[in-house]
Parts: C-alpha cells; sequence; structure tokens
C-alpha cells in the first residue's frame, strides 16, 4: 500500500480524476476527514457530504426510502435528505467503511462502480472518497476485494511535521506546541496506561492528534496549570501523556518567536542560556510561526532584521550546527511560506548561501 503524508495527500485529491474513487487507511483522530473538507470546500468550492458508516443502521440514510409511485404504481426510491440538485456536483466521503454493515456496502459497491444510489445518478463531477480505521479493534466487517479494487488505496500516515504546520496555522496553545516538537513520541500514543482503573475495565486512554487539540482550547483558558487542571488533561490524553507534559512545561526555556523576531534586543541576553537543543527547537518554532503568517505585515522587515541578527549570533556564538539546522529546515517544500518571507532580505539570503549551497551539495 503507497503510504501519504498530509502534503502528498493534497496532491491526491488535486490530481485524481472525479471519476475515481479514493480509500485511505490509517488512524483514528490523524485528520483525515479535516483535510478532504478543507481541500474541497475551501479550494474546490465543492460541498462535502460526510456519512460515518459504522453508524448507521438503516440504508434508507444513504439511498433515500422506498415508494410507491401512484401515477406507474411501481416502487421507487425517494430521494434522500441529502440528495444534490441535478448541476450540483458533490463529494461523498464515506467514513468508517469497514464498520459498515454489509446491506450498507451493497450500496456502496453500485455507488464506486456507477456512481448511482437506487438507480440515481450522481450529478456529474461528483467524487466519492472512503475512509478506514487502522487497526484490528475497528474491523467488523470484512471489505469484498471487488469493492476495495474500485478505489484508489492508499495509507495516510501524516507526519510530525505535518501536524505542527497545521497546528501553527491553527494557533494551538505554543506550550503544547512546544511539548510535541520536543516529545513527538506523544503525538500518536500507542501504549495504554496499564497501571490505571480504566484499563482494567477494558478502557484505555491514549493520545491522538485531535485530543491534543482539546488539551489545546482547555489550558489557553488558564495561563498557570494546578494538579487539578493535569487530572483534566489526563482525562483527555491519558495519565503518561499528561506527566509528561507537566514536566516538560517545568522545563521548558527559551524564547518565543514573537520575542525573538519582534524584541530581539530586549531578549537577546536569554540566548546565553540556551544549548543546541534549545537552538534547533527554537529554529523550527520561529519557521512555523512565519510560515503559518503570523507576523504582522507592518512589522515584517523588522523581523527579517532580527532574523538577520539572531543568525549573526550564532555564528558568533559558534552554534554553526544551529545555523545549518536552520538552513537545511528552511529549504523543505513544506516551509515554503517561510522561505518566501525570508526571500525578501537579500542580506537573509546572502548569510544563509553558503549553508544552503552546502546542503545542495
Amino acid at each position: 500500500m503507497i503510504r501519504i503524508d498530509a502534503h502528498e495527500l493534497y496532491q491526491v485529491l488535486e490530481l485524481t480524476p472525479p471519476e475515481q474513487n479514493i480509500l485511505l487507511v490509517g488512524k483514528h483522530g490523524i485528520g483525515k476527514s479535516e483535510i478532504i473538507s478543507h481541500f474541497y470546500r475551501q479550494r474546490q468550492n465543492l460541498p462535502v457530504i460526510p456519512f460515518f458508516l459504522g453508524q448507521m443502521s438503516d440504508p434508507g440514510d444513504l439511498i433515500g426510502l422506498l415508494h410507491k409511485d401512484e401515477e406507474t404504481g411501481r416502487s421507487v426510491f425517494l430521494p434522500p435528505y441529502w440528495w444534490p440538485a441535478p448541476d450540483q456536483a458533490v463529494v461523498l466521503f464515506l467514513d468508517e467503511l469497514n464498520r459498515a454493515r454489509p446491506e450498507i456496502l451493497q450500496a456502496v459497491q453500485d455507488l464506486t462502480l456507477n456512481k448511482t444510489l437506487a438507480g440515481k445518478a450522481l450529478p456529474p463531477g461528483s467524487i466519492v472518497i472512503a475512509a478506514v480505521n487502522a487497526g484490528e479493534e475497528y474491523q467488523l466487517t470484512e471489505l469484498d476485494p471487488a469493492l476495495v479494487s474500485r478505489f484508489n488505496l492508499y495509507e495516510f500516515a501524516p507526519t510530525v511535521e505535518d501536524w505542527l504546520l497545521w497546528a501553527s496555522e491553527k494557533d494551538v496553545d505554543s506550550r503544547v506546541l512546544t511539548f510535541i516538537q520536543q516529545h513527538s513520541e506523544y503525538l500518536d500514543g500507542d501504549n495504554p496506561d496499564a497501571d490505571t482503573a480504566i484499563s482494567t475495565a477494558g478502557l484505555v486512554k491514549t493520545p491522538d492528534r485531535r485530543a491534543w487539540v482539546k488539551v489545546s482550547n482547555f489550558v489557553g483558558n488558564h495561563k498557570v496549570l494546578e494538579d487539578i487542571h493535569f487530572k483534566l488533561i489526563a482525562g483527555m490524553v491519558g495519565s503518561r501523556s499528561s506527566l509528561a507534559f507537566r514536566q516538560s512545561l517545568a522545563s521548558q526555556r527559551g524564547l518565543s518567536p514573537e520575542q525573538l523576531l519582534l524584541q530581539f534586543v530586549k531578549h537577546r541576553s536569554q540566548l546565553k542560556e540556551l544549548d543546541i537543543h534549545d537552538f534547533a527547537s527554537l529554529n523550527e518554532q520561529v519557521l512555523l510561526w512565519l510560515n503559518a503568517g503570523h507576523c504582522p505585515e507592518k512589522k515584517a522587515d523588522n523581523a527579517r532584521k532580527n532574523l538577520l541578527k539572531y543568525l549573526q549570533y550564532l555564528r558568533n556564538a559558534k552554534q554553526q550546527e544551529a545555523i545549518a539546522h536552520f538552513s537545511s529546515l528552511v529549504q523543505g517544500t513544506k516551509f515554503s511560506n517561510a522561505m518566501g518571507f525570508i526571500a525578501e532580505s537579500l542580506d537573509l539570503i546572502d548569510f544563509l548561501s553558503e549553508y544552503l549551497e552546502a546542503i545542495k551539495v
């Protein structure tokens, strides 16, 4: 199975013809539905109609209800509530395909082959995308190979960097962002809290990307976190992750991107306290911040000057490895917006040129 990350998923959605169907396989809570919804609604201006097939007990919700036509005396299916206008192409997102009941899957068979449901054709240009949650605990219905063959099949495995880029754009709390940046093993946790009473009851709580957004929304209302706050966080991501998050907050140090780029002179002295790992973390935070477009336009020129001062500080402090790390990151395609920001300054480009050339070689 071909594995794709978030950036590649956008490309797959862009390049796949409407007549072809897509099936994504991946863990729960990693952003499948959000990317699909964002791409088609925001970029293609197409309505997305989601169906959670694992929760659907009656195929009538998908295909409509049987009805007697009084004129012909024949039985016909009334259009379901979501049925589009004849000229309105839609995107049908069939989530939890491997949890669907057999009678639901029969309707999906016809849909994927002919773009029809109960004899009614979808408007031209309509798209069918399905998703399967990976893991044996989700597999309630074995999918027919004939059905699977009607999809282009991809394993969706977004990287930690994918999530950090997304989280920065969505203004996820900086404490959560820094924690995941420095402890990426907790982003998609697989290890249960085996020593808790919850686990003995057959329930486990492990972190996922959706859960960390809940943590961000929660801590955003609390500048200072106390014992009770971490207990609530444990309910969102599990005890081990909550404890690790708490320990990380106690040891976090360094500047924020805003302090570095907008108030460099005021906070420059704090750089003396940082080591190579701190600089690597700060480099990534700066690029995430710039890539998300958080820098106010009126302060952009000043931010570029301060970025140059920061890099010059690293050179004078003989932190060549930190400069090389920054240069390597900015070369990545996922930081293209940040690179565009930096490219507005010839002084920055001249400074980084020798490191960029070294990377290319």
